[in-house]
């Protein structure tokens, strides 16, 4: 699993909690911070780095060198392997690592799998393309999640607010095109389509979910280069975006969650 750091140190304290709190020990987890973090987050990192059940490993460069060049070093250095990316600000909720472990187990044709989101574009719950507030209850909204039936419908890219990469898939596309654009959200969607036309699918994980304050942004010129490179690719984003292909299993879910009792008050008190 890689994360990003990033400048928010209260966004990053609250990604790291999360992670502890939903995420398997033992996990590997690779924190890389592309000279960004400051003081407070250093002994947030230091904190967490002592007492975290997960297996993590920081890294600091000496030198900015961009987002998108960061993660390309970074997912260069897993070569083929299958890993997750997490924005700096994402908060998993419980199971989301294994649900995502088994969608891609479920189906080889899956390049990227990316969970629900309150702030996810086309990934959105509650409303398509809507940013909403995280959500109150974790547990609760995990475990609806993972009731859903697995089907893994396509979405026209991956969001970046969490998203698993198939190494092989990844490789076969030559992975992040650093020199065209300066953030993870455009060359996420870049490398989505160069694995979609090679046969991949970019696919839902319906079974999983992980919230974010806000969604992605991309850097100035980014867009311009993805109309370029891409000229079909926002009457796609549109049409899925008026078709709504996806309402079935968000009413799907939103159905699920009412019917999901919420866990026992103080239950961890008697752990």
């Amino acid at each position: 699993m890689l994360l990003p750091v990033g400048v928010d140190d209260d966004a990053l304290d609250a990604c790291l909690g999360s992670l502890d709190a939903g995420t398997p020990a033992g996990t590997r987890i690779w924190l890389a911070d592309d000279a960004q973090a400051g003081p407070r987050a250093a002994v947030i990192i230091e904190r967490w780095l002592k007492r975290t059940p997960l297996q993590a490993d920081y890294t600091r460069r000496h030198s900015m060198i961009g987002e998108v060049a960061h993660l390309d070093e970074m997912l260069k250095a897993c070569a083929g392997a299958d890993v997750v990316v997490l924005a700096p600000d994402a908060q998993p909720l419980p199971g989301w690592l294994q649900q995502l472990a088994a969608c891609f187990a479920r189906d080889a044709s899956i390049a990227s799998a990316t969970p629900w989101c309150n702030a996810g574009e086309a990934a959105s719950w509650p409303q398509l393309g809507e940013i909403t507030a995280p959500p109150v209850d974790f547990e609760r909204t995990a475990a609806a999640c993972a009731a859903m039936p697995p089907v893994h419908p396509e979405l026209p890219c991956a969001v970046n607010h969490a998203v698993a990469l198939r190494g092989s898939a990844r490789q076969r596309a030559g992975g992040l095109d650093a020199s065209s654009y300066a953030s993870w959200y455009a060359a996420l969607i870049d490398l989505s389509l160069r694995m979609s036309g090679l046969g991949w699918r970019n696919a839902l994980c319906e079974t999983a979910f992980v919230a974010r304050g806000g969604e992605g942004l991309p850097a100035d010129g980014d867009m311009d280069t993805l109309n370029v490179r891409w000229p079909a690719w926002h009457a796609r984003l549109a049409n899925f975006l008026m078709q709504d292909p996806l309402r079935t299993q968000r009413e799907q879910l939103a159905a699920l969650y009412a019917k999901t009792a919420s866990p026992e008050p103080q239950r961890e008190l008697f752990h």
